[in-house]
């Protein structure tokens, strides 16, 4: 067993409620589902959060984390944020860092957002919960590099990335970032879009999954959770399929 546990990020399904979520994901064979703060469980709602979470232990699941929009370098509260992720019963938050890309970003913008996430991680840390960077395009973790400059420079053990393969780029170029930042990854998204925004079922890019799990498995220290994020056409009937396969690359038999 290599203690990944597979699950699903409950912005996959914005339109649908969280029991039916829930029960998609049960039904599904899967692990935990990150809940997002965009729909499911806004943040500051802790009596949401706390019902969320009740339902999902009651089914067997476990909460992965809490999807944030929370932006380092902004003016926005962590606190409300992680209140809820307490709620929740998860020890991990999702972040963004910042909202510009470091193609674009200045020595300001960089200041800025390491400020902050020293900040948000020093506030984490009084709750118990750690931090992961959202690994995505215009933010400063937007590359293998730039995340690495960042978890370095904040020097915080609470703060961690995701890692998701980059849209567009060839699975050597995905798989190269993957091993950058491997050592201080806490999960992954698992998605495959291909050539670029266009979303395919998992299979599509087998050989993408299964040399990333592959490595992660090998891992000193694997991701947490991969988290399957957007399905084809957005369909819940789908998931129980996608879930399948992520399932095997997980175990290597895919």
């Amino acid at each position: 067993m290599t203690g990944i546990r597979a699950g699903v990020c409950s912005v996959t399904f914005r339109e649908l409620s969280p029991q039916r979520i829930i029960d998609l994901a049960a039904d599904a064979g899967l692990a935990a589902i990150e809940w997002g703060g965009d729909v499911h469980v806004p943040p500051g709602d802790v009596v949401r959060a706390a019902e969320v979470a009740r339902a999902t232990v009651d089914a067997g699941l476990a909460v992965a984390s809490y999807g944030s929009y929370f932006r380092a370098g902004t003016h926005d509260s962590l606190t409300p944020v992680l209140d809820t992720a307490q709620a929740l019963g998860t020890d991990r938050v999702r972040i963004w860092a910042g909202h510009v890309g470091s193609d674009a970003a200045t020595e300001a913008d960089w200041h800025a957002v390491v400020a902050r996430l020293h900040a948000a991680a020093a506030e984490a840390e009084e709750y118990g919960i750690g931090l992961a960077l959202e690994f995505h395009s215009g933010t400063l973790a937007d590359t293998a590099p730039t995340t690495m400059r960042l978890l370095d420079q904040v020097g915080s053990p609470v703060l961690s990335t995701y890692w998701q393969p980059t849209v567009g780029a060839t699975v050597d170029t995905v798989l190269a970032e993957y091993r950058a930042v491997a050592a201080r990854t806490s999960a992954a998204h698992v998605f495959s879009w291909w050539p670029a925004r266009e979303r395919l079922p998992l299979r599509a890019r087998d050989a993408l999954w299964t040399r990333f799990f592959a490595e992660a498995r090998a891992a000193a220290s694997p991701p947490r959770d991969a988290l399957l994020e957007f399905v084809p056409g957005d369909d819940p009937a789908l998931l129980a399929t996608e879930a399948a396969a992520l399932r095997d690359y997980i175990s290597g038999s895919a």
